[in-house]
């Protein structure tokens, strides 16, 4: 199903990234289908779902160093996405359950930490943020996010 996700604002990158007030992004299964305001998207898929977040949007972060501590590999990987991070580095789970756990989550393990942007047919790799930015259009470091979505499927949201 075709779901259009937006927030207060859309960056497409969190390295400076302009925020577009009324952003939104289209995504189909695994993919972004397009990126662009609300309404421009609702007229282009209109029998698409909308998600509405309570904050800015934009890319997945990659997460880098050690995972947070947590009593089960599976957790490690979860306090990972509440921080808006789809991806991990190499470095971090050489742990085979660590590895295994961000599999089926649908974390990526890259060999470096890199940085992600929001792109037409790429993966479909979201954070929300809900609080202000510590600069233009970036959330801390530390911030917990609304919503994140990995690889098209929403794998945290706060409650």
């Amino acid at each position: 199903m075709l779901t259009l996700h937006t927030g207060r604002a859309l960056v497409l990158s969190w390295d400076g990234g302009t925020p577009l007030p009324g952003g939104a992004v289209a995504v189909q299964g695994d993919r972004i289908a397009a990126v662009g305001t609300l309404d421009e998207l609702r007229a282009r898929f209109p029998q698409a779902r909308v998600r509405s977040w309570p904050g800015v949007l934009g890319p997945g972060r990659t997460h880098g160093g050690a995972l947070p501590a947590a009593p089960s590999p599976r957790e490690r990987v979860h306090a990972v996405l509440k921080t808006g991070g789809v991806a991990v580095t190499a470095g971090a789970v050489t742990d085979p359950a660590l590895r295994a756990a961000a599999a089926r989550a649908g974390v990526l393990v890259l060999p470096a930490e890199q940085p992600v942007a929001l792109a037409e047919s790429g993966r479909a790799d979201l954070a929300v943020f809900d609080a202000d930015p510590g600069a233009p259009g970036r959330p801390a470091a530390d911030a917990e996010a609304v919503v994140t979505v990995c690889a098209g499927r929403i794998v945290h949201r706060r409650h």
